[in-house]
């Protein structure tokens, strides 16, 4: 409770010398701040985060969530408080890209009494072995955006600038652009000027750690008690049609996977998709999740992504690309799974 009071009276204070400093209308008023107390007495919630409102509205929709009247906007969010079984949830919308579910989520865990966060939505999908409408449960995630941009002529052996003050590192490996060039005979090889991209870990600031002493992490395990509970998932029934005559080739299945990746960039080449799953071994490929992740590890928050796949990046199979077609199924099914772990959840 002392730590959730520190995040309150830090998060007014940047709030009200933001409203001071720049013409915005996201001070936290004496009414505002009255419905915090007010609805965080009722908690902890669990916090429940979502990209876009085609996940949202599925799950608004669903039986199995019961809303409360309580509802609280600012700062461009709206907080929506309500159950799922006997678990008090709080529902907020992140919109598109990593930054947008970074300050989402930093918002959330600084003014609300939160006790754990589960992030669901659609992603695409980068392992071919799994398929369109699948709920992926990945162990781990990470940020893939981060590089250090090689200069020409540098290859492997030449240390990254800043390398040695521990800024960045060659550890993680590289994508060679040349590696990609056509149209090259088998007597020549390629080159590009575009040379090398590095993977980088992002620098992380724990709240139990020193103040600016930074630390490093590139994949962010989910809780493993989380991910203990979520494995009951095995089995889940699932949606398989759009309509009487739209469905899909399989049966989408609960899908423990080892890693997911996401990055603020929609993914639709079937290149890069081949190269981050030979590289990597990841399956979901998403927008948001890695901040959600980040962000819980710094503050020490219970976290696990629920991503239903709604294509296969970049196409290649007779329904590899048809995220418009099966956008709906992916979103009910991420839906159907987040309601029924929440439900195990509850009763742990």
């Amino acid at each position: 409770m002392i730590r959730g009071a520190m995040y309150v009276f830090l998060a007014a204070f940047l709030f009200f010398n933001i409203a001071e400093h720049a013409s915005v209308s996201c001070a936290l008023t004496s009414e505002l701040q009255r419905k915090i107390e007010e609805a965080n007495k009722k908690g902890p919630y669990l916090g429940l985060i979502i990209p876009n409102s085609f996940e949202l509205s599925p799950l608004l929709q669903n039986p199995g969530y019961t809303p409360y009247d309580t509802v609280i906007d600012f700062a461009g969010k709206r907080f929506r408080f309500g159950a799922i079984g006997d678990k008090p949830v709080i529902l907020v919308m992140t919109g598109l890209s990593l930054i947008n579910a970074g300050i989402t989520t930093q918002l959330l865990l600084s003014f609300f009494a939160v006790e754990g966060v589960v992030h669901h939505g659609i992603a695409g999908n980068a392992n071919p072995s799994l398929h369109i409408g699948d709920v992926t449960i990945p162990k781990q995630w990470a940020h893939l955006t981060l590089w250090s941009w090689q200069r020409h002529g540098l290859g492997p052996d030449d240390t990254l600038p800043l390398e040695d003050n521990g800024d960045y590192t060659r550890n993680l490996g590289f994508l060679k652009f040349a590696d990609f060039t056509t149209n090259v005979s088998d007597d020549s090889s390629a080159d590009n000027q575009l040379n090398n991209i590095w993977y980088q870990p992002e620098e992380i600031f724990p709240v139990d750690g020193v103040p600016e002493e930074r630390q490093h992490a590139f994949w962010i395990p989910v809780d493993s008690n989380y991910y203990r509970i979520a494995e009951k998932l095995q089995g889940l029934k699932l949606e398989s049609c759009v309509n009487s005559t739209t469905c899909l080739s399989s049966t989408p299945k609960i899908q423990f996977v080892k890693r997911g990746i996401s990055q603020s960039i929609y993914v639709d080449n079937s290149a890069y998709r081949t190269f981050i799953y030979n590289k990597f071994d990841v399956s979901p490929v998403d927008m948001e999740t890695a901040s959600v992740a980040l962000i819980c590890l710094q503050q020490r928050i219970p976290f696990i992504a629920i991503r239903a796949l709604s294509d296969l990046a970049g196409g290649g199979s007779a329904e590899s690309n048809e995220a418009d077609t099966f956008l709906s199924i992916a979103a009910a099914n991420s839906v159907t799974a987040v309601i029924e772990f929440v439900k195990l959840l509850s009763s742990h």
